[in-house]
Order: C-alpha cells, then sequence, then structure tokens
C-alpha cells in the first residue's frame, strides 16, 4: 500500500487542503482523507493534484515528423492537408514494428511527463512494409502496448479499418500498410488485437473506422451494427472541405449527414474533428449522445478550421481533446488554443464558462469525462475508492499558483501553467514523472535517438 499526501486535491465539490489519497499494491485507491493517519509513512508532495487528462486521439509514428512539415515547397500553389498526407505515408511506409516501439515509448513518455495518464491510440500501420501480414496479425499494435507498459501510461488501442483510397477508390501505394480488405479481415485483426491488450493490465480495445472516404460506407453501416457494442467506436469525420465535397458526390450526404442517418450513435462513439459541419449537423451529433474529439494543435497546424464549438455546447455536446500528430503534447495548450479560437470568432470569453462560470474547472471536467469514455471508463468521479488512481500534479510552489484563492486555482493552472509547472504525474498508484522528467527518460530518450537516427527522415 502507498500513500501521497498533497497540498491539494480536486474533487468534483471543489479542492481539498492536505489530503492523503491511498492506494493498494494495483495502485488502485483505498481511501482518501484529510487526516494525518499516514503522516509518518506518506510520501509528501508539494502539488494540487488534479485527475489526470486523457489523450482521446493519437497517430503514434506521426511524432516522429513532428516539426517536418513547415519547410514548404514555394513553387507550389499551396501546402495542405493533402501535400502533408504525402509526406506522412513516407514515414509510414518505412517504419519497423522495432522502430515504432521506440518512437511511440518516447511519445508516451512525453505524455506522461506533461500530465496525461491514458491515451487512445488511433493505429492504421498494421502490416509490414509490403503490404503484407504479419504472423502476428497485431504485431504493430502489440509495439504500442509494448511502448505505453514502458512509458507507464494506461492505452485503449483503437486498431483501425481501412480499406479503400477514397469514395469508391481503391487504395493508393502509400496506403499498402493500412488495409483490411473485408470487415472480416478487420474483425481478425480486432481480435488479435484484443488478446495482445490481454499482456498489460493498463491496455484495453476500441474499435475503429479510419474515415467515411477510408472504408465502404455499407461496410461501415455493417460493423457498426454488428460489431462489438460494449467497447468505444471511433471515426476521423468531416475533417476536410474536400472529404465532403467527395462524400456528396459519391452519397449525396454530407458525411455527419450520412452517419446520423444510418448509424445509432451513442455516448460510446468518438467523432473526432467534425470541423466542418451544418448547424443541423451540430444539433444531431449533440443530441445523439454522441462525443467529439478535438485535436487544437493538430487542426491548427493542418489548416483544418475551427470546430463549432458553441453552439455544440449550446446543444449539450461533449468533447474531449487529443493530440493526434503531436505538435503539440500539453493538454494546457491543447485546451487554451481550443477555447481562444472560439473566442476569436465569437468576440466572448466566457467559451467555457456557460454551466458554472468557471472556465478552468469546465475544461478539466469536460475534457475529463468524456476522455475517459473514449478509453471505455464512464466513471465520472475524480478520485474515487476503487478506481486507478491517475493525476496531474501541478507544482503548489509557482508564484502565481501558490498565491490563487481556491475559486480562481482551476482557471489559473489552465490559463497561466506550462510543462514547467507541471510537478509530477501519478499513473496507477505509481509516479512515472516527477520533477519535470519521466523516471525512465534516460533509455527511453537513447533508444528514440538511435530510432529516428537510423530512419533518415529528420
Amino acid at each position: 500500500m502507498n500513500h501521497y499526501k498533497f497540498k491539494g486535491l480536486l474533487q468534483n465539490d471543489g479542492w481539498h487542503t492536505d489530503v492523503t489519497v491511498s492506494t493498494d499494491h494495483l495502485g488502485k485507491i483505498t481511501a482518501v482523507s484529510n487526516t494525518n493517519e499516514y503522516d509518518a509513512i506518506a510520501t509528501k508532495i508539494n502539488g494540487l493534484a488534479i485527475p489526470g487528462f486523457q489523450n482521446a486521439h493519437s497517430h503514434a509514428f506521426q511524432y516522429a515528423m513532428a516539426g517536418l512539415a513547415e519547410v514548404h515547397d514555394t513553387t507550389h500553389t499551396s501546402d495542405n492537408f493533402w501535400s502533408w498526407r504525402d509526406a506522412m505515408y513516407k514515414l509510414a511506409l518505412n517504419v519497423t514494428p522495432d522502430q515504432m516501439e521506440s518512437i511511440a515509448t518516447m511519445l508516451y513518455s512525453e505524455m506522461v511527463r506533461h500530465g496525461y495518464t491514458n491515451v487512445a491510440e488511433f493505429h492504421y500501420v498494421h502490416h509490414d512494409k509490403n503490404g503484407c501480414e504479419y504472423d502476428n496479425l497485431s504485431e504493430m499494435g502489440s509495439r504500442m502496448i509494448a511502448a505505453a507498459k514502458t512509458a507507464g501510461i494506461n492505452i485503449t488501442l483503437v486498431p483501425i479499418f481501412y480499406q479503400k483510397g477514397g469514395f469508391g477508390k481503391n487504395p493508393v501505394e502509400g496506403q499498402k500498410r493500412f488495409i483490411s480488405p473485408t470487415i472480416d479481415a478487420y474483425l481478425k485483426l480486432l481480435e488479435s488485437s484484443a488478446e495482445d491488450c490481454k499482456h498489460y493490465s493498463g491496455a484495453n480495445i476500441g474499435i475503429g473506422i479510419h474515415s467515411m472516404r477510408g472504408v465502404e460506407p455499407l461496410d461501415i453501416k455493417e460493423i457498426a451494427k454488428s460489431g462489438p457494442q460494449d467497447i468505444p467506436f471511433h471515426i476521423h469525420i468531416s475533417e476536410q472541405l474536400k472529404e465532403i465535397e467527395d462524400s456528396l458526390s459519391y452519397l449525396n450526404k454530407r458525411p455527419v449527414e450520412w452517419l446520423l442517418d444510418n448509424v445509432s450513435l451513442t455516448d460510446r462513439h468518438h467523432l473526432v474533428h467534425a470541423t466542418h459541419l451544418t448547424n443541423a449537423e451540430t444539433i444531431g451529433i449533440a443530441k445523439s449522445g454522441a462525443n467529439v474529439v478535438l485535436c487544437p494543435t493538430t487542426e491548427g497546424n493542418l489548416g483544418d478550421g475551427l470546430f463549432p464549438l458553441v453552439d455544440f455546447q449550446n446543444a449539450g455536446g461533449n468533447w474531449s481533446i487529443g493530440t493526434d500528430s503531436h505538435v503539440g503534447i500539453n493538454p494546457l495548450e491543447e485546451l487554451r488554443l481550443l477555447d481562444y479560437g472560439q473566442r476569436l470568432i465569437t468576440h466572448n470569453r466566457d467559451t467555457f464558462a456557460k454551466t458554472n462560470g468557471d472556465s478552468g474547472r469546465f475544461a478539466i471536467d469536460m475534457s475529463l469525462k468524456a476522455g475517459r469514455k473514449a478509453m471505455n471508463n464512464f466513471s465520472m468521479d475524480y478520485f474515487k475508492i476503487g478506481d486507478s488512481f491517475n493525476a496531474s500534479i501541478i507544482d503548489a510552489n509557482s508564484p502565481l499558483i501558490a498565491t490563487t484563492s481556491d475559486q480562481n486555482k482551476a482557471s489559473s493552472i489552465i490559463y497561466t501553467a506550462d510543462s514547467g509547472h507541471q510537478l509530477g504525474t501519478i499513473v496507477n498508484g505509481k509516479i512515472c514523472a516527477i520533477d519535470g522528467k519521466h523516471t525512465q527518460g534516460g533509455k527511453i530518450k537513447s533508444n528514440f535517438i538511435k530510432t529516428l537516427n537510423e530512419l533518415k527522415n529528420r
């Protein structure tokens, strides 16, 4: 049993001072108390513990190309998502399983260092360099799980059904490592992935469709109906204007419009990006109970556009955050950019303050609860006895934080803190990062540098 005493702990009902959290050998919370009973043996942490952040959308391998798509060919008329995608394919075609694991381990350790305790890995690099299946169908997925275990983060592996090269089009050469040609082939991959998740107690499984353009719509409808119903369902949708134009041409419907008409959406469904929506689609998603996963740093980097967040929230919609291509890994940056983008187009400052007036608290609460659903965790309690102890710890000695009242504490964290304020991260009852460093950082970093030197892509 471990005992951790914090300067402050954020619970559903607000801040509590000088709180001890006790855990069992599995890292599950056995007690949360304000007594001094365990002072003699408790690990004292001069920090403020908030629930660990949930990263609801990740493509781990893309971390190896973060920052590399910013030198633009001036002879082209534009550099957009589709030209960025070509560069991404080049990396995807060359990475080996060992390299994939090394990249993912580095990324996940950085997520932990920044306060993430859970990640949903939207994983579609399934096959070898020739596009052939590995002996273990989920070889690449198993490397993600191994990486998460080494880094100490909880992972929801979402093996992705990727079948087409666009609406009604065959896959292109750059997609050959992604492809499951049939529903049956995908379900076998999903089953293999679920088996591999059993090798790490911090792993579980989700089901995913790459996009409306990436799978034949009738197959999306079928797998949504007949596939597993008790795990999260993730899909990219309406990220790019071209995707919407192609969908209208192929289906006579917009992507989200078609999805609302053909799939019974619930709160286990997670629509990634959903950038370009009509008002009817925005309200339709919210009323269905489905969640939207927003990745502001990547969406900004790729020029995707701004999600209609205010209208979505006003209709009761729920959202979480992800880091997608990992040009940014700090959850505080994702939340700020999400809010500030809306402020710039609405000219109002209360994007996150409609329910309780506290923008910082709303951001923590919404991203936590919808993010947990993306991981198949429907607990709405912050630190509940019996749950795994997952916490992001903010330095209580930071001058602004140290002088802030409880009323303003959550917003001071969300709107003023940076990675230098991140004191540590506890995952499943274990300190995995402290004083701004991951506990296994040295070895992870050296392996990562070796991998990138081998890839020669930077």
